[in-house]
């Protein structure tokens, strides 16, 4: 089998100006062939060339951005390549972990010792394959060149073209026929053939009897259907082994641990009978030591051990509630059930953790520890398992004769046994030790656990207070734009109020005053007093006005502008059109009588009516001649049409 394995040296996916340069090492059979570093252009290119078995790689972020991503690079990969994450699918684990499950080791800043580590687990069978695609394909085969607008041959042209494409979808479908595989075929037909047709084929892209192909005239294309979602299957079937912990009686509980003392399962229930209890744990992995938390097993946990051919074991006595809690003590469980198995699971895992840990020196990389472990402690030898492992056979050990000795001859063994005596005395005195020592630590973490939660307290009242500081400030803020703004208002309404209070008497009209005739004037005007139908405008001058500005005024439905000039006989020409159109009327001051003093503005309303009365009867001598001008362009018109139509009979 050949396995090829990468790992990022530099750049990203991720970056448009830096693209990532990979490590790509080859083992084929186990043995490294060759390494290289690559780009992820020159990485598909040798994919396409060599087909190995499989890609693998610790991560699926180091060769795609996002899921879309990862469909494009998985429909890149030729179908035989199989893409693995040695780390893991829905539950990953780091890359350190799962070479210590092989006893490798390897210099995780080093790309290319990581990538070789990649290529040897996933060569023994860690991780899972990336699935993206169903069992079901398409095959497109459509024009490869467009007919354009042609010329004088393009009917012949376009023949040929739609020709190609009819005759190369024939021969993929005898493939399919000869091939015995079911198809939908859509056909789009054309002048001279088809333009395109596809085939939905219910086998996978490695199945089709057909290949992506580019020619002059026709392409065909075959891609798989997608999964909604990325689905990770196991490179390997095989269960992993557990360490089961067993609570029997009226609520059943169970506990399942790997070989490394990692929890993997807990659960109790009233309503577990004997085959669920089977079926759960089968569903985890496959049980190499059913443990129970009293000396002599229950009878049904007895059975259970038969069901599977597990290793029995039972504690030299039965567990005190205190030595339960200390075993547990890391972990969370609902109830004392749950509470006992997880005790009797931990203890049988601490009698082999020893015998496991000198075994990490004594393998040689690249064996499965799991399979060494169980069988150690199924009673075989290292060498045993290993050779088994490899497929070699076993010699025969050869037993040494035995010796008989008489021990009361013999002074060195009574000086061995004194000796071994004291130790197992000292040996003891220093577990008494070690226990009151992790009764201390027991009672220290319980201690350290207390303070730190009265320090989460404390944190989370500050953090409280903060946000209500935040939220006390933002409330002030806008507290104080609202008062702004209802002070504007309050002053602006005293102004309108007193405007409209000081009202003048009999013989005078109270006028409002523009600053100018611009938007600005008209904006201010508005904002202070506000302009409605009918008021009386005033503007002192109108050396500087907008035309726009005196369209809106014209508009708004005043009753009229009075309109303050020195030494002037007439008024603008436009702005007198505006107003004019408008029907507005437009007087000035001295004609109007208008007066300002201080900030107010008056006119006599004797000579503000005549003023008025005066410019309606100019208004109604503007409107007669205009609809005169307009009758005559009418006639003029009619004329010059009149005149076209007689020279054309004439």
């Amino acid at each position: 089998m050949r396995v090829f394995g990468i790992d990022i040296i530099k750049g990203s996916v991720r970056s448009k100006s830096r693209r990532p340069m990979y490590a790509l090492v080859r083992m084929d059979e186990g043995e490294i062939i060759g390494e290289g570093e690559v780009s992820g252009f020159r990485l598909f290119r040798i994919l396409n060339e060599e087909k190995p078995d499989i890609l693998a790689v610790d991560s699926l972020q180091e060769i795609s951005v996002d899921q879309h991503d990862l469909y494009v690079f998985l429909q890149a990969l030729p179908p035989s390549v199989r893409l693995v994450q040695v780390t893991g699918g829905e539950r990953k684990e780091s890359l350190g972990k799962v070479a210590s499950r092989f006893n490798i080791s390897f210099n995780r800043f080093d790309p290319f010792d990581e990538a070789r580590t990649i290529a040897r687990v996933a060569g023994l069978g860690a991780g899972a394959e990336v699935i993206a695609f169903e069992n079901t394909s398409e095959i497109v085969v459509s024009r490869h060149r467009s007919p354009g607008k042609g010329g004088w041959s393009q009917n012949r042209y376009v023949r040929k073209i739609h020709g190609a494409v009819q005759q190369k979808a024939r021969e993929i479908e005898m493939a399919l026929v000869a091939a015995g595989f079911r198809y939908r075929k859509k056909e789009t037909r054309a002048f001279g053939g088809n333009s395109r047709v596809a085939f939905d084929v219910y086998a996978s892209r490695g199945q089709v009897p057909a290949t992506t192909y580019r020619g002059a005239d026709v392409q065909v294309r075959i891609s798989g259907k997608r999964l909604e979602r990325i689905t990770f299957r196991p490179l390997s079937g095989k269960p992993r082994y557990l360490i089961v912990g067993i609570d029997p009686g009226t609520t059943t509980a169970i506990a399942a641990l790997d070989l490394d003392g990692n929890l993997l399962y807990l659960a109790s229930s009233r309503q577990m009978a004997m085959s669920d209890v089977i079926e759960a744990i089968y569903r985890v992995g496959k049980p190499l030591v059913i443990a129970s938390d009293v000396h002599e097993m229950p009878f049904s946990v007895e059975k259970i051990r038969r069901a599977f051919n597990g290793i029995a074991y039972s504690p030299r006595q039965d567990m005190s509630v205190e030595t339960k809690h200390e075993l547990t003590a890391p972990f969370e469980y609902q109830n004392d059930h749950e509470r006992d198995a997880l005790a009797a699971a931990m203890d049988a895992f601490r009698s082999y953790r020893n015998k496991f840990q000198n075994l990490l020196r004594r393998v040689p990389p690249g064996n499965d520890l799991d399979e060494v472990r169980a069988g150690i402690v199924r009673g075989q030898s290292l060498e045993q398992v290993l050779s088994e492992m490899k497929g070699r056979t076993i010699r025969p050990v050869v037993e040494a004769p035995k010796v008989e000795i008489d021990a009361r001859r013999d002074e060195r063994i009574r000086i061995l046994d004194g000796t071994v005596k004291r130790l197992k005395s000292v040996v003891k005195d220093l577990q008494e030790e070690i226990q009151k020592r992790d009764h201390e630590i027991i009672r220290l973490q319980g201690r350290v656990k207390k303070i730190r939660s009265q320090q989460d307290q404390v944190f989370r009242r500050g953090a409280e207070i903060v946000r209500r500081d935040a939220v006390i400030v933002s409330l002030k803020k806008r507290l104080r734009r609202e008062e702004r703004t209802s002070e504007k208002l309050r002053k602006r309404m005293e102004k309108i109020r007193a405007h409209e209070d000081t009202g003048p008497d009999e013989q005078e009209v109270m006028l409002k005053l523009l600053p100018s005739l611009t938007r600005e004037g008209i904006r201010a005007l508005s904002d202070e007093l506000g302009i409605r139908q009918g008021d009386l405008v005033y503007v002192p001058r109108v050396d500087v006005w907008g035309k726009n500005a005196a369209r809106d005024l014209a508009g708004s439905g005043i009753g009229g502008l009075i309109v303050r000039m020195p030494g002037k006989a007439r008024f603008d020409p436009q702005l007198e059109a505006i107003f004019r159109e408008a029907s507005v009327p437009l007087l000035s001051a001295e004609a109007a009588g208008a007066v300002m003093r201080g900030g107010a503005v008056t006119a006599e309303r004797g000579r503000l009516d005549a003023a008025i009365g005066a410019w309606e009867d100019e208004q109604r001598e503007y409107v007669r001649e205009k609809k005169a001008q307009l009758l005559e362009e009418i006639y003029r018109e009619y004329r010059t049409e009149r005149g076209k139509e007689m020279k054309k009979v004439g």
